[in-house]
């Protein structure tokens, strides 16, 4: 099973993720992200400067949950924001077309406070120029992320991202279950 847990940036998706993978030791953690820097390694990058827009990031990130989930055999943990309703679809069909389920949570938080998270947050330490660059990016997100609410899949898992992480990952378990599976 793949957790994958989406939500604007600055929203605490990786934080979250940190902390479901501190108690549950077993699960393997999954940056869909780190796909696209390797691709952008090796490939002229989209028109919009989004790796989510080439379709073999799409690609890849399915057939690497797709290895980890049946190689492993174990909870694979997804922090990664895919708001394009198509691209959610393209992934978890994909995903579901090799037998491995999804179950999707969206952190949900509102712009305001997201806006201040962003601001607040050093990604690049010791680069400010990059570290700049990074937060406008990130900061012109918001609105697209914030209005994705209303064209997520139908089942994914709602969560207020206003919640302690500790009572975040608590919810995130008692969905998945003990064992990673979902509870029916």
């Amino acid at each position: 099973m793949i957790c994958w847990i989406n939500g604007s940036f600055g929203a605490g998706k990786t934080t979250l993720a940190e902390e479901l993978r501190r108690q549950c030791s077993d699960a393997l953690m999954f940056d869909p992200e780190e796909v696209g820097f390797m691709l952008r390694d090796m490939v002229s990058p989209a028109p919009s400067g989004d790796f989510q827009d080439l379709p073999a990031w799409r690609l890849l990130v399915v057939e690497t949950g797709r290895v980890l989930a049946q190689q492993y055999g174990q909870l694979v943990i997804a922090p990664m924001t895919v708001v394009d309703p198509g691209y959610a679809r393209e992934i978890f069909g994909g995903l579901a077309a090799y037998g491995i389920p999804v179950r999707h949570f969206f952190l949900k938080v509102p712009a305001a406070q997201l806006r201040e998270r962003i601001t607040e947050q050093v990604i690049h330490p010791g680069d400010p120029k990059r570290d700049a660059e990074v937060r406008r990016w990130r900061l012109a997100q918001v609105d697209r992320c914030t209005s994705a609410e209303d064209t997520l899949p139908s089942d994914t898992i709602i969560l207020d991202g206003g919640l302690s992480v500790p009572t975040l990952a608590d919810e995130v378990l008692l969905s998945l279950g003990q064992d990673g599976r979902p509870v029916r």
